[in-house]
Parts: C-alpha cells; sequence; structure tokens
C-alpha cells in the first residue's frame, strides 16, 4: 500500500488511485489511518486528532529544511507526485515503513506493479519477513492481491493484512496489530481445506493467534520483526523449516 493514502484520502485497495477496482469492503491493511507525525495507527478513523500524539489527522510533517514554511498568502506546496503523476510522498522510510524527514537516509520501497508469480510473490515477501521488513512485505502481497483472481482475492489480501499486524507490532502498537492480525485471519481461515501454492493457512493463524496473545501480556513491548516472522509456505500443514525460495511452481 503506498504512503499517498496517509497523505490524501486514498483508500489502499489500489496504490494512489482512491480504490481497488471500485470494490469496496474494507481497506488491505488500514495503512492510511498511520499519522505521520508519531507512526502509529489511529484508532477511530475519521477522528480529527491522533489520539496517541494530538497531531491532526492529515496534518503535515514540521519543516525542514527541505521544505520550508510557507508564508502567508503563498500557494500551498504541491503535493509529491510520482512519474504517473499519481500523489505519492516522497518522504523517506524507515525499514518498518515510517515516514522520516525529507532528506533522511531511508530504507527503498518495493517498486509497484512487478508481474510476479504466485510462487514468486510469495517467496519475496518470505525474504522481506526473514530480514524484518514485514512493511515491504506487505506491498509485494498487495500486489498479488491486486492480480489475484477473484476466488484468491481475500486471502492475498489477508496475507497482506497479516503482514501489516506484523509491522504494527514491531513499531510498538499492539491495539493495531492485534485488529490486523485477527482481520487477516479471518480472510484466509476459509482457505485453509484447499490451501493454493502450497501456504501454510493453519500454520499462519496458529502464529497469528500466539502473537496476539503476546500482545495482550505485553502491549507496550515493540516485538523484533525478523525473529517474530511467520512461514508463508509449509508442508503438509507443517511449518516450513526453510526460506520459501521455490519460484517454480504456480
Amino acid at each position: 500500500m503506498s504512503d499517498d493514502a496517509e497523505e490524501t484520502n486514498d483508500r489502499p485497495g489500489e496504490r494512489g488511485t482512491g480504490g481497488f477496482g471500485g470494490s469496496g469492503g474494507d481497506p488491505a491493511c488500514w495503512l492510511d489511518q498511520v499519522c505521520d507525525a508519531c507512526g502509529r495507527i489511529r484508532e477511530r478513523p475519521g477522528s480529527a486528532v491522533c489520539e496517541h500524539c494530538g497531531a491532526g489527522a492529515g496534518s503535515a510533517p514540521a519543516p525542514t529544511a527541505a521544505t520550508p514554511p510557507r508564508a502567508p498568502g503563498r500557494p500551498a506546496v504541491r503535493r509529491d507526485r510520482d512519474e504517473q503523476g499519481r500523489a505519492r510522498s516522497a518522504r523517506p522510510r524507515d525499514g518498518l515503513g515510517r515516514p522520516l524527514p525529507y532528506g533522511s537516509p531511508g530504507v527503498a520501497r518495493q517498486p509497484e506493479g512487478v508481474p510476479r508469480t504466485p510462487a514468486e510473490s510469495l517467496a519475496e515477501a518470505q525474504r522481506l519477513l526473514d530480514a524484518g521488513m514485514p512493511f515491504h512485505a506487505h506491498e509485494v502481497l498487495e500486489d498479488a492481491w491486486k492480480a489475484a483472481p477473484e476466488p484468491e482475492r481475500e486471502m492475498w489480501r489477508g496475507l497482506a493484512q497479516l503482514a501489516v499486524g506484523l509491522t504494527h507490532a514491531a513499531r510498538g502498537n499492539a491495539s493495531g496489530a492485534t485488529a490486523l492480525l485477527d482481520r487477516g485471519t479471518a480472510a484466509i481461515t476459509p482457505y485453509a481445506d484447499a490451501a493454493p501454492y502450497g501456504i501454510d493457512i493453519t500454520g499462519l493463524a496458529d502464529w497469528a493467534g500466539e502473537l496476539t496473545g503476546r500482545l495482550s501480556e505485553r502491549p507496550r513491548e515493540p516485538v523484533p520483526a525478523a525473529k517474530t516472522a511467520p512461514r508463508l509456505r509449509g508442508t503438509d500443514g507443517r511449518a516450513d523449516p526453510g526460506p520459501a525460495t521455490d519460484a517454480t511452481d504456480s
């Protein structure tokens, strides 16, 4: 999900276009509710003020040397846009997707719209999860969701939600993480009896349940993203002990 949805009213179903094909329903990952000021999810969507830090919803980041304050009477600075002209913030991000001030060193975002087979999407998402970058893994899974046939779409959305749940858990936002983990689990569970592409639906649901239990016991303690990362694929319903690197099946 692109961060332009955090700075506009775009829904996170499709990056920078205000929705996913007009399909409606829940957003993929709620990243449009992340406060730019503190990097945490706003638990009351539509609220004018972030309950964590008090910043106004959609408020601009503090001026920096690269973004000087606007003088009275001058027109507003135009939003950052990508090469296609879509609203897309140029602010750098850290390894968990939190916005940094302009000019700061950041972690490169995942490119949008990369064509991948389902197995390639799972392998790349697993690589990023294992590297402690669940925010980046969710971007890969969201691309897979957008490209998936209708019968699989909820499954891929659920996988993206689980990745964002881990992102928020690593950020120390237990309530947002729990909400995303619960939604992701609900989305993938119907696929448990016939999981495609070797996805370990049962193992992922168990992992999400264990993580939410851990968060309820220690809600203020961020989890280590890499050590907590789940296995997306398994063998005969058992957790896969090694990296998901096979990109030859479909």
